[in-house]
């Protein structure tokens, strides 16, 4: 599968005759199984109509850095959210030159200030311009503030000039941008993940289970793929896709993930317990559906389930061994606590008392916790999240020189 299988790719284009290759590079996109949302710039839209994008990408195209159809008009903070990778295509001599100087005098410049995701350029203008020591000392601030440049190629141009400035392909752009999420840097590890729920039977029609969607774990999961590992998913019921090149073991009770933990656990490198299990689970099931008596209240007897990342923080040797705490107060105290109760290496926790994260949310916000510091990482995408959080666990897990 593609690096770019399920990723959300925001595509500026600004004011070159190489725009009309934008419209290919959407389906190219596209077809390498990424959602294209698209921002023009005023002198983009002189060279291609936004309806072209529009009709394309399946998305309104974004035009105006004030949006009075966004949240709050804010509609700049939501797309920079939303990007897993803002590219940049065709990015003229003008625009390298505001992005530069950190403007953010129009819709796009503004994006590119406040997203946390990868920006990559795809420079297209004259051989002179490109030539020019003011283009290129603004490309050596670019790079130097890691944005990643592709191209430009070296050609024919529009004017009848020979020489490099010319964008590249589309398809030289796809495969580009995919490489930025193909890091390698769990090359060789195998990680095991658990996910979504658990859902401990009352009776054949009734359960207990919590509001877990497995957003977070199939994130981190596409992310350690991505990284290179030998990535096996343990996942309780959800209604996700399975991640395409992950081993994938499909539980549904507590004591069913944790045997299977268990046994994946005792030849892994990492293990991130991304699961929301049960914590308690009926002593008896009824073998047929309970009937609703004349009494207003029934007694449940509940049975403690078994800690599974802390049964694989007990191993030897053991794992890096990566938790998470969904707490609704008290955030830090009761993860550093649970770091230390459970022996784990790693938390990561989350406010649950938040409603526009965490649970069933597509965005997140964690403070990564382990014995001797506390890193926040602030709101963003569970994808973008996800990819930051396994490259602090491969920095865990790499030789110390």
């Amino acid at each position: 599968m593609s690096s770019l299988a399920n990723k959300q790719i925001l595509l500026g284009v600004t004011g070159g005759i190489a725009a009309y290759k934008s419209a290919d590079l959407v389906r190219r996109l596209q077809d390498a199984g990424a959602s294209v949302q698209v921002v023009m710039t005023p002198a983009a839209q002189e060279f291609i109509t936004p309806l072209t994008m529009q009709a394309l990408s399946g998305h309104p195209v974004h035009t105006q850095l004030l949006d009075p159809e966004a949240e709050a008009g804010m509609g700049h903070i939501q797309l920079a959210r939303w990007a897993d990778l803002l590219l940049i295509a065709p990015a003229t001599a003008d625009f390298m030159a505001r992005l530069s100087q950190g403007l953010g005098n129009d819709l796009l410049t503004s994006i590119c200030l406040a997203t946390a995701a990868p920006i990559a350029l795809a420079p297209a203008m004259n051989q002179g311009m490109w030539r020019n020591a003011a283009t290129q000392a603004n490309l050596d601030i670019l790079i130097d503030r890691k944005i990643h440049i592709f191209g430009p190629a070296d050609g024919g141009q529009a004017c009848g000039d020979i020489g490099p400035g010319r964008m590249l392909e589309p398809l030289q752009i796809v495969d580009m941008a995919a490489r930025l999420f193909a890091t390698g840097s769990l090359a060789g590890k195998k990680v095991v993940i658990t996910a979504g729920p658990t859902r401990e039977a009352i009776d054949p029609v009734r359960y207990i289970s919590n509001h877990s969607s497995g957003k977070m774990g199939y994130a981190l999961v596409q992310a350690a793929i991505e990284a290179g590992a030998q990535t096996v998913l343990i996942s309780g019921p959800t209604q996700l896709a399975k991640p395409a090149r992950a081993r994938c073991i499909d539980v549904i009770t507590a004591e069913e993930m944790y045997n299977a933990s268990m046994a994946e656990a005792l030849d892994c490198d990492l293990f991130i317990a991304a699961a929301a299990v049960a914590d308690y689970r009926p002593i008896e099931v009824a073998t047929q559906k309970m009937k609703k008596g004349d009494d207003d209240d029934i007694t449940l007897h509940l049975i403690k389930n078994p800690d599974i990342v802390a049964s694989v923080a007990a191993l030897t040797p053991k794992p890096l061994t990566v938790g998470f705490a969904a707490e609704s107060e008290k955030l830090i105290d009761y993860a550093r606590t649970k770091l230390e109760r459970k022996n784990l290496d790693l938390v990561v926790a989350n406010n649950i008392a938040a409603s526009n994260i965490g649970f069933n949310s597509d965005d997140n916000a964690v403070t990564l916790i382990d014995k001797h510091s506390s890193t926040d990482i602030s709101q963003r995408s569970k994808q973008q999240l996800a990819r930051e959080l396994i490259a602090c666990f491969a920095q865990k897990l790499a030789p110390q020189r």
